[in-house]
C-alpha cells in the first residue's frame, strides 16, 4: 500500500478555516480540532481516495501523539495492522476515549465531510460491517498540499468549492464574506419606492440594516415603506413623520424604540389600521426580541395609534452559524419572526398557540 505524505496538524488546523469559511452550514463541526484530527489520521493510515486505503473511525481515537510522531512509512503501516486488529490494547494516552467514536463518526464525517464531498465512502460495506470505510476525497486531500500557497491556494480552494458545494452553500458564504467586508466601510442604504439614500456608519448592525432594508422588506412584504431607522447610541438616521402623520400614528422618540420600523402599505381596506407593522431588533452582538422586549413593543404601538393584530416583531441576524444566535436563540420571543442575511429567501417563525398539523401546513 502507498502512502501519502501527512500534513503537519498544524497546517490543517489552519486551512480547515479557510476551506469551510463562515456561512458553511456544519463549520463548526468541519473546523474543529476533532475534525483536523480525522484529517491528520486519513493521511497517516493511507486513506486518501485512490490509494486503496479506509478508515474506521475507532483509528482516530486510537491514535496518540507518540505516534503521530512517527512518520516513517513501515511505522504507519505497522500501525494501521495494529489499529484494525481486534486483539489490540489500547495504548496509554490516546487522542480521544473510545466512546468518542460519535463525534468522530457522526458529527464530523457524517455530518460535515461527507455531505461537503471532503470524504467519501467505500461502496459494498455495510452499515453493520466493521470494516474501514471512509477515505479522503482526493480533491479535497490536494488542498493540504503544503507547497501549495497564497494566490495558489485561494484559487484551488475556489475550485474545491464550487466543484464540491452546493449553490446555496456558496450563495450563504458569499452573503457572510461580503457583509463581513462591508462592514468596514460606510454603509449606503437605498430605501423602498424612490424614498432616497442614507449611509450609515460601519459597522456589522449597518449591513444587517441594509440588508433588511433592501432585501427582507421587498421580500416579505408587499408594499413595504420604513418609518424609523436607528444606528447604536439611539442616533435617528430616518423618521417618516410624513408617513406616520398620514397613518394616524404618534410614535413617541423618547421610548426605547426598535432598530428599524418596516410598514407594509398594502392591505385589503381603506382602514389605515390594516397596514402590517413590522418591528425589527437588528443583533450583530446582543439584543433579540425577547419576550419582555415584545411587550414593551407592544405597549409602545397601542400607544401610538397601532392595532395589535396587525404588528410582527422580527429578529435580523447575519448568519445563523454565528454564536450570537446560538447564544441567544433562547430567549426570542414566541409569536415572532428571525430572519438571517445571509439565507434571504427563508423566515423562521416562532409559533405561538394552539398547535396545528404538521400534514396540513404541507398543503
Amino acid at each position: 500500500m502507498s502512502l501519502p505524505d501527512v500534513p503537519s496538524l498544524d497546517l490543517i488546523r489552519e486551512r480547515l478555516p479557510q476551506i469551510f469559511p463562515e456561512g458553511f452550514e456544519q463549520r463548526g463541526y468541519a473546523t474543529r480540532d476533532v475534525a483536523a484530527r480525522v484529517i491528520f489520521v486519513m493521511f497517516y493510515a493511507g486513506a486518501v481516495e485512490g490509494m486503496d486505503g479506509w478508515l474506521r473511525p475507532s483509528q482516530v481515537t486510537d491514535m496518540s501523539d507518540d505516534q503521530a510522531a512517527l512518520l516513517d512509512a513501515q511505522d504507519r503501516k505497522s500501525w494501521v495492522t495494529w489499529s484494525l486488529s481486534n486483539k489490540k490494547t489500547r495504548v496509554a494516552q490516546p487522542w480521544y476515549a473510545t466512546n468518542s467514536r460519535e463525534q468522530v463518526r457522526d458529527e464530523t464525517i457524517k455530518d460535515a465531510f461527507i455531505p461537503a464531498g471532503a470524504v467519501v465512502e467505500r461502496a459494498g460495506v455495510t452499515t453493520t460491517s466493521s470494516k474501514p470505510r471512509y477515505a479522503l476525497g482526493a480533491g479535497f486531500a490536494a488542498l493540504f498540499d503544503p507547497t501549495l500557497l497564497a494566490e495558489d491556494l485561494e484559487k484551488a480552494i475556489a475550485a474545491w468549492q464550487k466543484k464540491h458545494l452546493s449553490k446555496g452553500a456558496l450563495m450563504r458564504i458569499h452573503l457572510v464574506n461580503h457583509g463581513r467586508t462591508s462592514a468596514a466601510n460606510v454603509v449606503t442604504v437605498n430605501f423602498p419606492n424612490g424614498k432616497g439614500v442614507r449611509d450609515l456608519a460601519p459597522g456589522p448592525s449597518s449591513v444587517i440594516t441594509k440588508a433588511v432594508i433592501e432585501v427582507f422588506a421587498p421580500n416579505f412584504l408587499r408594499d413595504p415603506a420604513v418609518l424609523w431607522v436607528s444606528e447604536s447610541g439611539n442616533k435617528v438616521v430616518v423618521s417618516d413623520d410624513a408617513l406616520m402623520k398620514a397613518l394616524g400614528l404618534n410614535i413617541n422618540p423618547a421610548k426605547t424604540l426598535p432598530d428599524i420600523i418596516l410598514v407594509d402599505l398594502e392591505s385589503n381596506s381603506d382602514d389605515h389600521q390594516d397596514v402590517l407593522v413590522v418591528f425589527v431588533e437588528v443583533v450583530a452582538s446582543d439584543g433579540p426580541i425577547t419576550r419582555e422586549r415584545k411587550v414593551a413593543l407592544t405597549t409602545i404601538a397601542l400607544e401610538a395609534g397601532f392595532s395589535e393584530k396587525n404588528l410582527a416583531f422580527l429578529t435580523a441576524y447575519q448568519d445563523r452559524g454565528k454564536s450570537v444566535f446560538k447564544k441567544g436563540v433562547s430567549n426570542i420571543a414566541w409569536g415572532s419572526y428571525i430572519w438571517f442575511a445571509s439565507e434571504p429567501d427563508n423566515l423562521i417563525e416562532m409559533h405561538k398557540g394552539v398547535g396545528f398539523k404538521l400534514a396540513d401546513n404541507t398543503k
